[in-house]
C-alpha cells in the first residue's frame, strides 16, 4: 500500500463541486416547493426562515456530522480524502471540526484566498485547517490492480 498524502487544491476542489452539487439537489427542490420557481430566477438573497434553514443551518449540521462520523463529506469521501488531526493524524475532535467549519468564513472573505492558500502552502492546509490544527489526506488505493492472465503480445 503506498504512503499518505496531503490533498491538493485541485482534488478538494473537485471534492467541494461533489458536495455542492449534493446538497444543491437536496435543497433546491425543496426551496422551490416553499417559494415557488422564482426561488431560482429571483434577485433576492434572503427569502425567509426556510431559505436560510436549507441553506445555511441544516448545510453546516450536515457537513460537521459527516466530519464527526466520518472524517469526510460524501465528496472527500468520493475522492479519497480524509481531515486527520494535523500534529497526529488521527481523527480531530469534535471541537476541531466545529473549529474547521467557522474557519472557512475566515478563509472566504478575503477573496477566498483562505482556501486558494491549499494550493501554496506545503502541507496543502487552507486558513480553516490551520486555524483548527487539521490537514486533509489522501488514501492511495487500498488494494493493487492484479490480473488472473496476463494477456500475450
Amino acid at each position: 500500500m503506498g504512503e499518505l498524502q496531503y490533498a491538493g487544491f485541485w482534488i478538494r476542489v473537485w471534492a467541494a463541486i461533489i458536495d455542492t452539487v449534493l446538497l444543491l439537489a437536496i435543497s433546491w427542490p425543496i426551496l422551490v416547493a416553499i417559494y415557488g420557481p422564482q426561488y431560482l430566477t429571483g434577485a433576492s438573497w434572503f427569502y425567509g426562515i426556510w431559505d436560510v434553514l436549507f441553506s445555511y443551518i441544516l448545510p453546516a449540521i450536515a457537513v460537521i456530522v459527516f466530519w464527526i462520523y466520518k472524517s469526510a463529506t460524501p465528496g472527500k469521501m468520493a475522492t479519497k480524502l480524509t481531515i486527520v488531526d494535523a500534529k497526529t493524524g488521527q481523527r480531530p475532535s469534535t471541537g476541531q471540526f466545529i473549529g474547521r467549519y467557522f474557519g472557512y468564513y475566515v478563509s472566504i472573505i478575503p477573496l477566498c484566498l483562505g482556501l486558494i492558500w491549499v494550493g501554496f502552502d506545503s502541507r496543502k492546509q487552507g486558513w480553516h485547517d490551520k486555524l483548527a490544527g487539521t490537514v486533509v489526506i489522501r488514501r492511495p488505493s487500498s488494494e493493487p490492480v492484479a490480473f488472473e492472465h496476463r494477456a500475450e503480445r
